[in-house]
């Protein structure tokens, strides 16, 4: 994390390894804090324990939950049993997303020479951001930082190891339009003509066999994706007259 917290809070998920495992609880090592917590024995599993040893053991990871802290003592309890198997994926999950992001954080610093000027920029940074990954993000929708000041060099290194490295990501939308015209003499050619109109949009359209046609969109915003489809349902609609337009989501 760019800003970095003393402690957790209440209900967070956090990385841990277990240090000591004693008959009712064992001592843990939380990984993103330079801190310990206790991991009783009643928060490890649901049901009765008899051995605590079948459950745990010394170098075992995992993800728990913070269910108690007394910031006077600086005493944290920590929940193993509350971490659901989503959680645990998610949390995993994030975290390698995080220090990937700052291992790319790390090569901009180098690239532009501010290795030894890295609090400094960090310090900039925690201004408007808590994670390395919200500031890939950033850069990975083609944006810029704004409100902190910080060198072009570093912008432009993120700007070239964000576009090495992360695909901009895509959303595909797609459905079929089933298009009845009551319209024996001009009804092919609105079709045609509509359909024409449709792709100038940027909508690809496939014939799939009279009266279904496929229409998909796609963008790197799922709403403006889905609004290029509701664009070309109104050329259809204002394009073939006399007819019906069904319009059903297809899977991608």
């Amino acid at each position: 994390m760019i800003v970095k917290k003393e402690m957790p809070e209440v209900g967070e998920l956090v990385l841990m390894r277990i240090k000591k495992v004693m008959p009712f609880g064992a001592y843990c090592e939380l990984v993103e804090y330079n801190h310990d917590a206790y991991l009783p024995i009643k928060e490890v599993a649901s049901g009765w324990i008899k051995n605590i040893h079948e459950f745990l053991k010394e170098g075992q990871k995992g993800v728990v939950k913070v269910v108690y802290i007394d910031r006077d003592k600086r005493a944290i309890d920590v929940s193993l049993k509350k971490v659901t198997k989503k959680e645990e994926k998610d949390k995993i999950n994030d975290f390698n997303l995080e220090k990937r992001a700052e291992n790319f954080y790390s090569q901009a610093l180098d690239a532009s020479g501010l290795k030894e000027k890295n609090a400094e920029v960090q310090s900039e940074l925690s201004k408007k951001f808590m994670t390395y990954s919200d500031l890939i993000n950033l850069f990975a929708e083609g944006k810029e930082p704004t409100g902190v000041k910080l060198s072009q060099k570093f912008i432009d290194a993120m700007k070239e190891i964000v576009a090495k490295n992360i695909k901009p990501k895509v959303y595909i939308v797609s459905y079929v339009a089933e298009v009845t015209t009551y319209d024996t003499k001009k009804g092919i050619a609105m079709i045609k003509k509509a359909f024409s109109e449709v792709e100038k949009l940027g909508v690809q359209v496939n014939y799939l066999g009279a009266p279904r046609y496929r229409m998909m969109s796609e963008d790197s915003s799922y709403p403006k994706a889905e609004e290029r489809i509701k664009q070309a349902t109104v050329i259809l609609e204002k394009g073939i007259a006399n007819s019906t337009i069904n319009l059903k989501k297809d899977k991608v």
